[in-house]
């Protein structure tokens, strides 16, 4: 007796779920951080006569073409201006000029992207927000893209389409 097999079918791509990828959105750029760190004096107090030696002698050819992040990854008090000499160094070479970390910067860069997307094509849409990935999308970017489906989709998983987690189905 033989057994008739059935062609395999695929019922995920037939379930009509939209797998919205994050990554498709990371920013292009290289990113580079610029600590204020190692400028301090004794890692906690920023001499002004020092550090703006320092800028004038600092190589910033590494920062060349870059999107570059300014921040100090200590405690201590850094004053404003400080911030701003590194942006004047770093402003003819970089390509962007950043204050913060570079998961901040991140989650900037591709906030701004998402909101030029037109939601309305994802109207009554069952939506899958894909969560792994090779990137590190910021939490906050999951949390924006969100909130800008929620007026439109019909539903919202979070995961793979063949393993997700329920989040929302519209009433």
């Amino acid at each position: 007796m033989q057994i008739q097999q059935q062609p395999l079918k695929n019922r995920v791509d037939e379930s009509g779920i939209i797998t919205f990828n994050l990554e498709e959105y990371f920013p292009k750029d290289e990113i580079i951080a610029f600590d204020l760190q190692p400028f301090l004096f004794q890692g906690l107090i920023l001499r002004e006569k020092d550090y703006r030696k320092a800028m004038m002698e600092l190589d910033f050819s590494i920062y060349q073409n870059k999107a570059v992040c300014i921040f100090c990854s200590t405690d201590a008090i850094i004053p404003i201006w400080a911030f701003m000499l590194a942006a004047i160094h770093l402003q003819p070479i970089a390509t962007k000029i950043f204050y913060g970390t570079a998961e901040n910067f991140i989650q900037q860069q591709m906030n701004e992207q998402l909101k030029m997307i037109d939601f309305t094509t994802f109207a009554d849409q069952r939506l899958v927000i894909k969560g792994c990935g090779d990137k590190p999308v910021p939490t906050g970017v999951y949390v924006e893209i969100t909130r800008l489906l929620l007026p439109f989709a019909k539903t919202i998983m979070y995961g793979e389409p063949c393993s997700t987690v329920p989040l929302y189905k519209k009433k």
